[in-house]
């Protein structure tokens, strides 16, 4: 285990230990989805040093995400293993996460699991209305319909693909 970090910093920004501890939150994985880490979801919002310790800002990516008390516990114990001992995860609601914030890795990542990234951009979607023509990740036809508004998680829709007739979940745009 490295030696506990006992430094103190300026309250505020650190650039160069910030970046050390983004680069440890990197191994946080998702419960849900663990291929994607929580920087790739979009949900680690910033990090900060506060009166020697480390301020971790995440936004969930829905207000009653079950995930969120998991994703916690995990931030503190990859940090404490990393020999971070003070460590305060603060919960931010506002701005609300949008699957705009899902990096290019990390819908890549999806893709690769056999889950669809969302399509287009959150602010030029009618989520009352499916998504249509979304290449099925197994066989790449688009050829799909949409089977179910709700997949395995209420941020996912379940698609079938009419070429394959293999079940797949997309991503909705949030």
């Amino acid at each position: 285990m490295a030696a506990v970090h006992t430094t103190e910093l300026p309250a505020g920004r650190n650039e160069d230990a910030i970046n050390e501890v983004r680069r440890v939150l990197e191994r946080v994985t998702d419960p849900e989805i663990p291929v994607l880490t929580i920087a790739d979801l979009g949900i680690l919002r910033d990090v900060l040093w506060n009166d020697g310790g480390i301020q971790v800002i995440i936004t969930p990516t829905y207000s009653g995400c079950p995930a969120m008390q998991t994703i916690e516990q995990d931030i503190r114990a990859e940090l404490n293993r990393n020999g971070y001992a003070d460590v305060e995860v603060k919960t931010q609601l506002a701005p609300p996460w949008t699957t705009d914030w899902l990096s290019a890795a990390g819908r890549e990542k999806l893709l690769e699991y056999g889950i669809v990234p969302p399509a287009g951009s959150s602010a030029k979607q009618d989520l009352r209305v499916p998504v249509t023509g979304l290449a099925c990740p197994r066989c790449q036809s688009a050829d799909t319909v949409e089977i179910s508004r709700f997949g395995s998680t209420p941020c996912k829709a379940l698609y079938r693909c009419n070429a394959c007739l293999e079940p797949f979940d997309y991503f909705k745009c949030l």
